[in-house]
């Protein structure tokens, strides 16, 4: 059988075969061994040396790209194949059958050129063995698809080199000798060896761990993979690959299809089995459901996943794997966290992989355990403290991942407490460490989930700031990182469609901030519920917005976020105040405290007090302020200025003309400080409702220049934006 230049008899029962680029590459060997040390510097031999793994390994490439990268590597010794391969190409069937002869001479003598077990010496055996075993029939198809080869090879370089002579100064870009398998030269190659197959799956593998951007795409991975399988449909490990690619696109259906075929063929090769036996047999299946489990976990489909985990946990006490069992374990977890006692199981689980030796697990446990713990507003050190016990784990087993995992949750913490100044720090130190990490093959092991949460809690941070550019330029970098058919990609356009919309809401322009509205519901259906609400409050649509809030309230408290919960307390609040019933407000801001003192929430807390200090005055106001001003974001710091100077006029009221005077001097300080504040998240809105109390102070100072210019702007502001539907001077 011959497929694109490819003579093979049965695939895969051999570990290779001869084709012409296997025959280019050994030239190369041969041309580097006869070659003397002094024609070749020692940097140039150090490049080949590097260049001929992959040139071993990978698949099949064109004459013109293999010309260029030993050309890049040793110019002379390209020149030297290049005339080598077109004699042989251009002259007769008898060349070819020289050369082969001539290639046992390597391993000849008492100092031989390739020594017989080395990575050199055991492709040329295999490639003198797979040739002899080739009938003349076969030689000759070998030898045409050679000259086949070489005339595709000759007329790209011509190509080639008009296109250079056209542009000028333009080259094409350096590729490293180490990257991943690039979709052109897949496609040029025919069906690949075993050892190519292998290589070419464990290398897709670790780029859709690790760096997804520089893996084939969905659709050009799954038209190689289907390649393979047509040739060989019993090789498991291609059809593992298939289901984490289908996983990529989210495809239940072909990813179901692809696991349940990976473990079938386990089974039926019985590669499980040659060593184990019978037990290698049921290895295989309680391992099949355990992912079946995860699979359906991770779309949603708990009650497929619980009836699978079930299956797993009771193949693996008939056979005592205690491993398989407790990955089951954190997998119940993982299922059941919404339950009360759902800590007690996770406990268990972390005591037993310990027990076990499964440092892996047992750090999971633990930050699963933290996160829980977080939730349920334990102390910020003991966390801590809880978190660098898996730290340990991490650097005494090298699991660089779970370290990166670590500093993300640490992250987020830090931003759940409101302590967004140790938040950035913590983000940045993950990112520095990933910018000096380096995995092998040329991965960048930054394009992980941990690097994406880092990245979108950054952006996020520098909003809240009204850094928008910067915060542009880290969703910029997030989008090249993470494409938008990666599995990583929801989370940094959630963080995109929030900052937009927070962007829209302040600059008053309600109707974009509703159609944002949208895309926040597809990424995240509570969140996307809430923004729903706050743009029908703007909108004064008070009924509308209140019945949204009650219903979101009871489904949150049902779900126990209580981040949520605190969030649409707070809304309901501002909803009273705003339909001038304080009254009502009071108890509902008090709840919303009672909740954020409880699970220690420090910055809803103080934008809770903040709220209450509107009708409690200046006493709570000073209990807020502080931590507002250090760690929250630009306009609540704007908020709380406002507020400040409505306080310091209110009281005011009561003092003789001379300290009247200096109290309103220094409310108006206080709102010029807001106004900045407003105008670096251009909020537009708030700045209209600073103008109009400045010209009201300026008025009663009897300071008329000061007072028009600020009525100016606040009359330029209100022909822009939609009228409040209560009065100005009362709203927050």
């Amino acid at each position: 059988m011959m497929t694109n230049g490819v003579v093979h008899a049965n695939l895969f029962g051999i570990k290779d075969w001869v084709t012409p680029y296997k025959i280019a590459v050994l030239v190369l060997l041969n041309e580097m061994g006869r070659t003397g040390e002094g024609a070749v510097s020692l940097v140039e031999r150090r490049k080949l040396n590097q260049l001929l793994l992959p040139l071993l390994q990978g698949p099949d490439i064109t004459l013109s790209k293999l010309y260029k990268l030993i050309e890049e590597s040793c110019p002379q010794l390209a020149n030297s194949v290049q005339i080598r391969i077109k004699l042989m190409a251009e002259g007769e069937l008898k060349d070819m059958e020289q050369f082969f002869d001539d290639l046992s001479d390597s391993f000849s003598g008492t100092e031989p050129e390739v020594h017989k077990t080395s990575v050199v010496g055991l492709f040329l055996r295999h490639m003198i063995l797979a040739y002899s075993k080739l009938s003349f029939s076969q030689v000759f198809k070998l030898y045409t698809a050679l000259q086949q080869y070489f005339q595709n090879g000759e007329k790209k370089t011509v190509e080639d080199a008009d296109m250079d002579r056209e542009d000028g100064e333009k080259q094409m870009e350096k590729e490293e000798l180490d990257v991943s398998v690039r979709e052109e030269e897949v496609s040029c190659s025919g069906p690949l060896s075993q050892k190519q197959a292998e290589f070419f799956l464990s290398q897709q593998a670790a780029l859709l761990k690790n760096d997804e951007t520089k893996a084939l795409t969905p659709a050009s991975l799954q038209k190689e993979l289907n390649n393979l399988l047509k040739f060989n449909p019993d090789f498991a490990e291609a059809h593992y690959l298939s289901y984490l690619n289908n996983l990529r696109v989210q495809d239940v259906f072909s990813s179901t299809h692809s696991l349940l075929h990976y473990f079938d063929r386990l089974i039926l090769t019985g590669a499980e089995g040659k060593s184990n036996g019978e037990e290698g047999y049921g290895r295989s299946l309680r391992y099949a459901a355990l992912n079946l489990a995860a699979l359906h976990c991770r779309f949603g489909h708990y009650q497929q996943a619980e009836l699978a985990l079930q299956e797993a946990i009771r193949i693996a006490q008939e056979s005592n794997d205690h491993v398989c069992l407790q990955h089951c374990l954190s997998w119940l977890y993982v299922l059941g966290q919404k339950r009360a006692d759902s800590y007690v199981l996770l406990e268990h689980s972390v005591k037993k992989a310990v027990h076990f030796g499964l440092p892996y697990l047992a750090s999971l446990g633990i930050q699963s355990l933290v996160q829980q713990r977080a939730f349920a507003g334990k102390t910020a050190n003991k966390l801590m403290d809880a978190l660098k016990d898996s730290d340990l784990l991490h650097w005494k087993h090298s699991l660089s991942e779970l370290i990166d995992i670590s500093i993300a949750q640490k992250t987020a913490i830090w931003r759940l407490y409101g302590r967004s100044t140790m938040a950035l720090q913590q983000a940045q130190m993950l990112l520095s460490m990933n910018s000096l990490e380096s995995l092998n093959a040329g991965v960048q092991q930054n394009n992980t989930e941990s690097f994406a949460v880092a990245l979108c809690h950054l952006a996020e941070l520098h909003a809240e700031q009204g850094c928008f550019a910067a915060a542009g330029e880290v969703l910029k970098h997030l989008k090249d990182r993470f494409p938008p058919n990666s599995q990583h990609a929801q989370l940094w356009m959630l963080c995109d469609q929030k900052i937009q919309f927070d962007r829209a809401m302040n600059d008053g322009k309600f109707h974009l901030a509703d159609s944002l509205v949208t895309g926040i519901t597809a990424l995240n259906g509570i969140e996307g519920v809430y923004r729903k609400a706050v743009v029908l409050q703007a909108q004064n649509q008070m009924t509308e917005a209140h019945k949204l809030l009650q219903k979101l309230l009871t489904y949150c408290q049902k779900l126990k976020n209580t981040e949520m919960v605190i969030s649409v307390l707070l809304s309901v609040a501002e909803l009273y105040w705003r339909s001038s019933s304080p009254t009502i407000a009071m108890p509902v801001l008090l709840e919303a405290l009672a909740l954020s003192k409880e699970y220690r929430l420090q910055y809803l807390a103080s934008e809770t007090v903040l709220n209450l200090a509107y009708a409690q005055a200046l006493t709570l106001l000073h209990m807020a302020i502080e931590p507002i001003l250090a760690d929250g974001a630009v306009l609540d710091k704007g908020r709380a200025m406002f507020l400040v100077s409505k306080c310091q006029v209110a009281s005011a009221a009561s003092y003789d003309p001379v300290k009247k005077a200096e109290a309103l001097e220094a409310a108006i300080q206080n709102l010029s400080e807001a106004k900045n504040y407003f105008a670096q998240v251009d909020c537009r809105e708030r700045i209209r409702d600073v103008a109009y109390f400045q010209a009201r102070l300026y008025h009663a100072l009897g300071k008329t220049q000061e007072r028009n210019h600020c009525a100016m702007i606040f009359r330029q502001l209100h022909q822009e934006l939609p009228a409040h539907g209560v009065p100005l001077i009362n709203h927050l």
